[in-house]
């Protein structure tokens, strides 16, 4: 089979490819490899799939349904196996493999297409958030993971990068360092954190109802991962004249379910809105970064 990565894939690490990077040039022979390294028969490439990674639904030797992950170094997927291996299938999709010299992940079958995005937002937000609760766990000793601190203080030097070339942004970036600063200062707990998690990172299963997939772990409180959340289906939010308000009940109500400090929540996820939205300016999405400032101003 030829693999061709979707253009979602080529377009997302397009934007982030340092010079001279050729993993896109190489993913269809490296895909191959994978696959008859571990003697699987292919069904189907997963479209639109990821942005930072090539999603394969595969059939291993015995018949068993699973999912072939390929990813850059960039996109940490050995950071990713080790979550994955810790979480052991609580709240998380399965590993398959503890180990792969070639850096793929082969992982259990979920219902690719099934994510609880699909459910009314309320009760998606409650199934998210009951699936996000399960995965913060105590870190494993000696970890090597990234911290939440480490993270953001990469992310912080691009923010200020930023508003130094965009004077309209410069009060929300100002307002999201110093409320990062704020936050870093007394954390109430360091726990595994699934990194990135949104609706659409949570799939339907056969094992459990709904596992999350996709993680790029980090260490740190448990708000910073749940700020995500709070902005999910933001293009709705903004659309609609009560977004504001809308805002202010969905940080409350995740705050109260999951028992987390409503400020923290609110601080991280200023910080990480803020974050995302400079950066899509700078690699060329005007529409989202507008999007995202917006938000982060109801704050």
């Amino acid at each position: 089979m030829a693999f061709e990565a979707p253009r979602r894939l080529v377009r997302a690490l397009g934007e982030t490819a340092p010079a001279g990077d050729d993993w896109l040039a190489r993913l269809p022979a490296t895909a191959e490899q994978a696959v008859a390294r571990r003697e699987l028969t292919v069904e189907r490439v997963q479209v639109p799939g990821g942005r930072s990674s090539l999603v394969v639904l595969v059939r291993r030797a015995d018949g068993t349904p699973a999912v072939l992950k390929l990813a850059p170094p960039r996109a940490r997927p050995e950071s990713e196996r080790a979550a994955l291996a810790h979480w052991g299938g609580l709240g998380a999709v399965q590993l398959l493999e503890s180990v792969a010299e070639d850096g793929a992940l082969l992982l259990e079958r979920l219902h690719p297409d099934v994510s609880v995005r699909s459910l009314p937002e309320a009760k998606a937000l409650l199934e998210a958030a009951g699936t996000l609760r399960r995965l913060w766990v105590e870190p494993p000793a000696g970890h090597v993971f990234e911290t939440v601190a480490e993270r953001t203080g990469r992310q912080a030097a691009a923010m200020r990068a930023s508003a130094e070339t965009d004077p309209e942004a410069a009060p929300l970036v100002d307002a999201a360092l110093a409320a990062r600063e704020e936050l870093l200062a007394a954390p109430p707990e360091q726990r595994l954190l699934h990194g990135t998690f949104r609706q659409s990172k949570v799939l339907a299963g056969e094992r459990m109802p709904w596992l999350a997939v996709g993680p790029d772990p980090v260490v740190g409180e448990s708000a910073f991962d749940l700020a995500r959340l709070v902005r999910d289906r933001v293009e709705d939010l903004i659309a609609a004249p009560s977004g504001p308000a809308t805002t202010r009940r969905r940080i409350k109500r995740l705050a109260e379910s999951l028992e987390v400090d409503q400020e923290r929540l609110r601080g991280w996820t200023l910080f990480r809105a803020v974050e995302s939205g400079v950066r899509a300016f700078r690699v060329g999405r005007p529409k989202d970064g507008e999007l995202l400032l917006e938000f982060a101003g109801w704050l």
